[in-house]
């Protein structure tokens, strides 16, 4: 009989009734696995023998050999052109003159085919997902703790009336937190988690370290991500706009004394930013301003990234979750994200924290992991309106599992530690159900506003929109990320060349595996995307907001994820140690140059045109504040400097901020400018070029003052200063 093809594969799994079942031959390759990532019963005393003759048998060859290995080894074909190709249709589908989808299309679809093909003939695989743990969780509850955590919430949710932390209220919730987490915590992992265990673990660890490359490549990877993240944290972005205005207000607020759990002013914003701004001024003295918030967010998207690797690590194995950690955290769309101040890299950290917890959770069948995962959960809703999509996804994940084979015998206990995990999440939410109840609109305006027609009529029928959005959305990876200035290069898609064209072939690996070994990891993963995405695909009375990169950010997750599976997997292709041991270091060359191209790309994209289109498009409020500032400076009062009010120009506050001066407002009428006539001191007025009639007002109301146009260092930015002497007199 003839070898089948993948057309007989796909007739075979597609119409089973009408053709005879093939399989997919099984792997048999195991030089992927790293003697690291074995669990340590697995290694015998003969299989490390053989492992050390095998490094020696590396280290000592001689040229020769290395030579004829090196003309020995096949490199897989049909995997490097689906690479070329998925590469070359994510280039061809970036902006420019003659955009077209038409070519990008038909190279994907090529490389989604050889891709086919690869895997049929058993050349690219994905990394086998780790086997689930056996670990027993007794006793099922701790029912005097659940009790008593029952009557300190029912406390906790009364003391919250104020709607407002205070001491007795926050360790109210604080007791709770912790009965709760002592009703669902099995007495073997009391010990387990111990600080004492830790610490031994860390010595274990350390004492047999030594010197390796491997470790300079980590270093240097970290390194890397840092500087892209933290590299021109003061220019870019250069300019704040009026939602940063309206978070500095907020963090004065809380500064002197204001400890709302929610903050239901400019549409309603969570407060876990505004605490850590007011913490970082209070306690480092920090200056208030646009950078101590993008310190923040920049930092809190960092802290997702090690989530990610974590993630990888679980899901498949460590080089995976590592390749993944450096290409989001060199990628454009996650760095905007979190450089531009604002809450939305909590849905990236806390999206990865909870997806973290609850598959190490379920791989493991640990309680303590879903007990962790609910109270990390529970923190999300204090972080961004986004993140209430996230127990969907914990429902969607769970719901999965259980549906699937590899639940068969776990469906009790997963149901228990699940609901060990949902008790701890609305403990933890207790504070912002009482606001929610007393002042619902205050907590779905902004929702509500974007889902229904409250701010304004829906454009269409509802289905229409949106699967209208659901398009659009799904296109923004390598089409457009959408055209909101602050937080995206308009019409740029959200992936560059190297991530886009891996995240395709990933998704698509992830669907053949799924196809050929129903795993419901693999399917979950496909669907989190669209789950992940849906806080951007819900705005059907604005559908122009969609796609967003900021409310699709929890989507980051599962997109670099499949960015680094894919490329471990390619690796996986070139490399074989146990016949041709340079393919290791063929396969490794491989990834620098992938990343290496991406740095280049990733790096221009942030630091070059999202740079210069932002400031081209953001008022020039902290030139006017250094000019405000330089008059304040000599004069010394503050109080004598107005900012003429112009249609849609400058938010007047941020001149005031960027003056020194937060919560303190420049802006002035131009109908109350006989206002200022009572101060016989100096003072200095800024003006737009453009408005004339204000201009030839100052000069009636002033005559002993001139005018100075200042130079922006933005073409068309320009800005007027009067300056009035003291003693100054209004014309007859």
């Amino acid at each position: 009989m003839d070898e089948p093809s993948v057309l007989d594969y796909l007739k075979s799994r597609l119409m089973p009734w009408k053709y005879p079942r093939l399989n997919i031959p099984e792997e048999t390759d195991t030089y992927s696995l790293q003697p690291d990532e074995r669990l340590e019963s697995d290694i015998t005393p003969a299989m490390a023998v053989i492992s050390a003759e095998n490094a020696a048998e590396e280290t000592n060859l001689k040229p020769e050999t290395t030579r004829a290995e090196a003309a020995q080894i096949k490199l897989p074909w049909r995997s490097l052109a689906a690479l070329i190709l998925a590469l070359a249709a994510q280039w061809s589908l970036a902006p420019g003159p003659e955009r077209s989808a038409q070519p990008g299309v038909v190279l994907l679809a090529g490389a989604i085919a050889l891709l086919v093909w690869a895997y049929w003939r058993n050349e690219w695989r994905l990394a086998p997902v780790p086997n689930s743990l056996e670990i027993e969780d007794n006793p099922v509850l701790n029912l005097t703790p659940f009790l008593a955590a029952l009557a300190t919430g029912i406390l906790t949710f009364i003391s919250f009336a104020s709607l407002e932390f205070n001491f007795i209220n926050t360790s109210l919730l604080l007791i709770t937190v912790l009965l709760g987490a002592l009703a669902f915590l099995p007495k073997s992992s009391k010990s387990e988690g111990g600080g004492i265990y830790l610490i031994a673990a860390m010595r274990n660890s350390l004492s047999g370290w030594r010197f390796s490359w491997r470790w300079i490549g980590i270093a240097g990877g970290i390194l890397l991500v840092i500087f892209f993240r933290y590299y021109r944290l003061h220019t870019v972005p250069p300019e704040m706009n009026s939602d940063h205005a309206e978070k500095i207000l907020d963090v004065l607020g809380v500064l002197n004394g204001h400890s709302g759990v929610f903050f239901p002013s400019n549409g309603g914003r969570e407060a876990l930013q505004f605490y850590l701004v007011a913490a970082l001024h209070k306690y480092l003295h920090i200056p208030l301003g646009y950078d101590i918030l993008k310190l923040v967010t920049i930092t809190v998207g960092f802290l997702a990234l090690p989530f990610i690797y974590l993630i990888g690590k679980e899901i498949a194995n460590k080089r995976a979750g590592w390749l993944a950690f450096i290409l989001a955290g060199i990628a454009y769309w996650p760095n905007v994200v979190s450089r531009v101040g604002m809450r939305l890299p909590f849905y990236m950290l806390f999206t990865a924290s909870t997806l973290y917890f609850l598959l190490r959770g379920i791989r493991s069948g640990r309680r303590r992991d879903y007990i962790l995962a609910g109270i990390v959960l529970g923190i999300s809703f204090y972080g961004y309106s986004a993140d209430r999509i996230l127990p969907f996804l914990v429902l969607a994940a769970v719901g999965i599992y259980l549906l699937s084979p590899q639940s068969s015998g776990k469906r009790l206990k997963t149901v228990v530690s699940t609901f060990a995990l949902a008790f701890m999440a609305f403990i933890i939410f207790l504070p912002l159900l009482r606001f929610m109840l007393e002042e619902p609109q205050g907590f779905f305006f902004r929702t509500l506003t974007r889902m229904g027609s409250l701010e304004k009529p829906l454009e269409g029928p509802v289905g229409m929109i949106l699967l209208s959005n659901l398009w659009n959305a799904l296109k923004m990876f390598s089409w457009s990320g959408g055209v909101v200035w602050p937080i995206s290069i308009p019409d740029y898609p959200a992936l560059g060349m190297v991530s886009g064209g891996l995240f395709y072939l990933g998704a698509a690996l992830v669907l053949l595996r799924f196809v050929h070994k129903r795993n419901w990891l693999d399917i979950f993963l496909l669907l989190s995307i669209p789950i992940l995405m849906l806080p951007s695909i819900l705005s059907l009375a604005f559908p122009a907001e969609n796609p967003s990169l900021y409310r699709t950010g929890g989507v980051i997750v599962p997109v670099f994820l499949m960015v680094g599976l894919a490329l471990d997997g390619l690796m996986r292709a070139v490399e074989n140690p146990m016949k041709y041991p340079l393919s290791r270091r063929l396969a490794w060359g491989l990834a620098a140059g992938l990343i290496t191209l991406s740095i280049l790309q990733e790096y221009d994209l942030v630091f070059n045109k999202y740079y210069q289109q932002y400031r081209i498009s953001a008022w020039n409020s902290s030139e006017m504040g250094q000019a405000a500032r330089n008059f304040t400076g000599l004069s010394g009062r503050p109080d004598a400097v107005w900012v003429v009010g112009y249609p849609h120009w400058v938010d007047t506050r941020l001149v005031a901020l960027n003056a020194g001066f937060p919560g303190k407002d420049f802006q002035i009428f131009p109908e109350l400018l006989e206002s200022t006539l009572s101060d016989d001191g100096s003072k200095m007025f800024i003006l737009n070029p453009q408005d004339a009639t204000s201009q030839e007002k100052l000069k009636q109301l002033y005559p002993s003052g001139w005018f100075q146009e200042i130079q922006s260092k933005v073409e068309s930015k320009n800005f007027m200063l009067f300056l009035v002497p003291p003693g100054n007199t209004q014309t007859p």
